[in-house]
């Protein structure tokens, strides 16, 4: 895999899909910034295996939540490495409940922490790189802003205003050579899933084409290939990782 750029931030990175995408891409030669929130050992044990394995790593800490802390990160980077790269928007919550029972508060939660964390991140990122008119952001929404799902109003709404979200910041940074794409996994396994009952495990592999949950790897994988030179062609797109669950 190809990279022009040096660096790149991974947003909720120090465990799940996220710890992939920063191990993945620190394989292929990028310097990563392994992002926190709550977990510094975590993301600190992330560094320390990305390390281990030849690669460079950092780590850095603030709530995405919070649009002083998300642009003083990023400050933090360009003025650590002199550029910022590339960016993978993938921290989020959850906070399910029936929509009937769902308060406005539970419903802004998730939009803030998912949907206008990711706005702040995409914003920011263009600010830094249309100055070296090159760049590219990933977006990690989910399955459920394609589809629905009973229960998750607020997440599917996050993660659907995300791919339209991502499209538009597409067509915007064009002309600065920064592309915007968007990934909306499946059924991934990660400690989430190995939390439920092998009978709701079986009931969700049935629905799935390829009759199996995906690995982290696989999402880190295709990431890695939208950020890289391979896609240079490539802006505005979602690409999906569901194991044909969901083909529209």
């Amino acid at each position: 895999m190809k990279f022009s750029g040096k660096n790149v931030l991974v947003t909720g990175s120090s465990r799940g899909i996220g710890a992939e995408i920063a191990k993945v891409l620190a394989s292929f030669g990028l310097k990563v910034w392994v992002h926190y929130r709550s977990g510094a050992d975590a993301a600190e044990a992330v560094k320390a295996e990305i390390i281990a394995n030849g690669g460079e790593a950092e780590v850095i800490g603030f709530d995405v939540s919070d649009e002083a802390a998300f642009v003083n990160g990023i400050k933090m980077i360009v003025d650590a490495d002199g550029e910022f790269s590339y960016l993978v928007n993938n921290a989020g919550i959850t906070n399910d409940k029936l929509a009937l029972r769902m308060k406005t508060e539970d419903f802004m939660s998730v939009i803030n922490a998912n949907l206008t964390s990711a706005f702040v991140g995409c914003r920011e990122s263009m600010k830094v790189m249309r100055k070296k008119k090159f760049g590219a952001v990933v977006n990690i929404a989910s399955i459920v802003g394609e589809t629905g799902n009973a229960g998750q109003t607020n997440y599917a709404a996050s993660k659907g205003g995300v791919i339209a979200m991502t499209k538009s910041f597409a067509i915007e940074a064009a002309t600065s050579g920064i592309r915007y794409n968007t990934i909306t996994p499946g059924f991934i396994a990660t400690d989430m899933t190995d939390e439920l009952s092998e009978e709701i495990k079986d009931a969700f592999t049935s629905k799935i084409p390829m009759k199996r949950f995906g690995n982290p790897r696989e999402v880190a994988e295709a990431a890695a290939f939208l950020l890289s030179d391979h896609a240079s062609y490539i802006t505005g797109e979602t690409l999906k990782v569901n194991g044909g669950m969901n083909m529209a």
